[in-house]
């Protein structure tokens, strides 16, 4: 049972709304079923038309806001819905009545006993939900309490639901996003957009957030992803950013002007300031890039990038190394023996790459690329080249080992809340929270729109209860760290989608694990949203897997026939595999969960239980350790079945 509160001005034309036929033709026998006197007296009279007289109701539910000392709300009419669920059974007037009552006494509106309460009264017009509708003013001429009455009802909401043995929904723990309005949704519909722009906006927040270290490059990359930036300057001190709105170009208001959204009204965990708790020293280049256990490969690349970006902005010696710093590298200039103002050279290194022996890694413009060398630099500003190259400056088998450090640092994270779930959960909340970034970014250069379905689905699985920044973690920072760098590497190649593969599979199984996570702390919205995002991902895996050309068969054929994956798990598994009744052997039957790297889907009877499991069979085992010799026991034996 879930309830929603509005506000409005006008009672008699919220009755005459709830009364009528609705705007789809919805409402049926209109009908009070509680209120602050006896529902059979305040039931509004019918005229000799047949229609409804809402005088005198209306009258009575305004006579307290007449006596009202002092102000009142600007909108002194309280409306709350309640619905219940499809599957829940059918509620009798009566009972209704008693869930009404429960709502006002729960808010604190008109308690029960207290007869001094506010004017109210519930209206039922379907066999699945009812309205009520009050008036904010007590009879004793006072002003009503509503601070957090939203919650109130949603408490009252899990009351009734276990009084009458209905669906259980989860608490309003602030942890879902603020959804898209009734009105916002039909624009869409009417524009023939694919979402709403709220969504749209939230979602592009969310990956230049993950992508991004630092406050400067979050509002550089929503610009290049062409949202628009509005940046909210404080009233004490004009120079200083204190929020952030944004907009999309061609969603504007009926004067023309661009709708804005603060990013408190995307999500909890977007505003400016929980933002800027990503990123450690915001105003000082942002969270280091290198983390414990980088590969050289993966430095190599990330600092190629980062001084191709810096020349690339710059117009002089002196700019060049200003960005280099800015964007968190470390730099070491190299001086001319003869002349010891000169500069002739300059190495870079990010902060914690270090060698066996603990010294910095420096690695000089020249080791980078030929073009990044300081004279070649300085004859490129001489001739004043504005040339921007755009694109990521990865070399294949450094992006390849991008995606391998990232498979791992999911690894890590996923060990890390798997021993936090049992012990202390409340350690494992950076993680887990980290983790939407890694999907996000995942999701938008590899262009899978599972990954994108499931990134979005695991956004409240992430966030912490009531809007709350998690301590960070070891753990967490890792797995921010790894975003970033997917995010500067870019999409792979077609040969290398195993090593994409292999990072999803990690994710399937870090998603699942959040889900156990969030189970153990009996937070159901959000074990629902990882497990829904654990099968979407699961369905990433297959889809790129199919994606990918079969050794000898691109070969063979100049075009290639993308092939389903049921073919392409027939090719690499060509032995039957039979289905086995494990209960045949006393063995206790699976239980029903969602899909895991590690552990094989419920066995069925019948060719579809066989193309279940080899597909199955062949997305799991590219994880690598203990759990592939799981999986290749299993399959052994289950093809050995009959």
């Amino acid at each position: 049972m879930i309830g929603k509160v509005l506000r409005g001005s006008n009672v008699r034309r919220l009755l005459y709304y709830l009364y009528g036929p609705g705007t789809a033709n919805e409402h049926t026998d209109p009908h009070l079923v509680a209120g602050f006197s006896d529902p059979q007296e305040l039931e509004p009279e019918h005229r000799p038309d047949g229609s409804r007289d809402f005088r005198r109701l209306a009258g009575l539910l305004n006579q307290p806001l007449a006596a009202l000392a002092g102000p009142g709300y600007a909108k002194p009419v309280w409306h709350c819905a309640i619905r219940a669920a499809p599957e829940d059974p059918m509620l009798s007037d009566a009972e209704w009545a008693q869930v009404a009552a429960g709502v006002m006494h729960r808010t604190g509106l008109a308690p029960a006993g207290d007869d001094l309460g506010v004017r109210w009264v519930a209206v039922r017009h379907a066999d699945d939900h009812i309205h009520i509708v009050a008036t904010l003013a007590r009879q004793d001429g006072t002003r009503p309490r509503i601070w957090n009455d939203f919650y109130r009802v949603r408490e009252a909401c899990q009351e009734a639901e276990r009084r009458f043995g209905l669906r259980s929904t989860a608490v309003a723990d602030r942890t879902a996003a603020r959804r898209a309005t009734r009105a916002e949704t039909e624009q869409a519909v009417r524009r023939g957009w694919r979402e709403p722009a709220r969504v749209t906006l939230r979602r592009e927040v969310c990956t230049a957030a993950a992508g991004s270290g630092s406050e400067q490059e979050f509002f550089t990359r929503l610009r290049a992803a062409a949202v628009l930036v509005r940046a909210r300057r404080g009233t004490v001190n004009a120079g200083e950013v204190t929020g952030y709105a944004v907009g999309l170009p061609d969603h504007t208001a009926r004067d023309g002007g661009v709708v804005w959204y603060g990013g408190g009204k995307l999500a909890a965990d977007l505003t400016l300031p929980k933002l800027r708790a990503r990123w450690t020293g915001p105003a000082l280049g942002g969270d280091p890039l290198a983390g414990e256990g980088a590969p050289a490969a993966v430095v190599r690349g990330t600092l190629r990038t980062l001084v191709t970006r810096a020349a690339e902005q710059a117009t002089g010696q002196a700019g060049f190394f200003a960005g280099l710093r800015e964007a968190g590298l470390l730099v070491r200039l190299r001086f001319s023996e003869s002349d010891p103002e000169q500069v002739t050279g300059y190495a870079v290194t990010l902060p914690g790459h270090t060698g066996p022996d603990g010294t910095l890694l420096w690695y000089g413009g020249g080791r980078l690329a030929a073009r990044l060398t300081l004279p070649r630099l300085r004859q490129r500003w001489h001739r004043g080249s504005a040339e921007r190259s755009g694109a990521a400056q990865f070399t294949a088998p450094e992006r390849d080992a991008v995606y391998q450090h990232a498979a791992h640092q999911a690894a890590a994270a996923t060990e890390h809340i798997r021993r936090c779930a049992m012990s202390e959960p409340g350690a494992a909340a950076d993680a887990a929270w980290a983790a939407a970034d890694t999907l996000h970014v995942a999701a938008r250069v590899l262009h899978n729109p599972h990954l994108r379905r499931a990134a979005d689905s695991y956004d409240r699985a992430a966030r912490a209860p009531y809007g709350r920044i998690p301590r960070r973690s070891h753990d967490g920072s890792q797995l921010r760290r790894t975003a970033r760098m997917i995010a500067l590497a870019g999409n792979l190649t077609s040969d290398n989608t195993l090593t994409a593969i292999a990072l999803m599979a990690q994710l399937v199984t870090l998603a699942a694990t959040v889900a156990e996570l969030r189970e153990a702390q009996q937070h159901a919205a959000q074990a629902a949203a990882a497990r829904a995002a654990a099968t979407q991902l699961h369905s990433a895996v297959i889809h790129t897997r199919s994606q990918k050309p079969r050794f000898g068969h691109a070969q063979s054929q100049r075009t290639t026939r993308v092939a389903s994956p049921t073919q392409d798990a027939h090719r690499d598994f060509p032995i039957d595999l039979r289905s086995a009744d494990p209960t045949a052997r006393g063995a206790e039957p699976p239980r029903s969960q969602p899909p895991h790297p590690g552990r094989l889907p419920s066995q069925r009877s019948g060719r579809a239980a066989k193309t279940k499991l080899r597909a199955s069979a062949e997305d799991t085992l590219v994880v690598e350790g203990p759990r592939s010799c799981w999986m290749s026991h299993a399959l052994y034996a289950a093809s050995r079945s009959e």
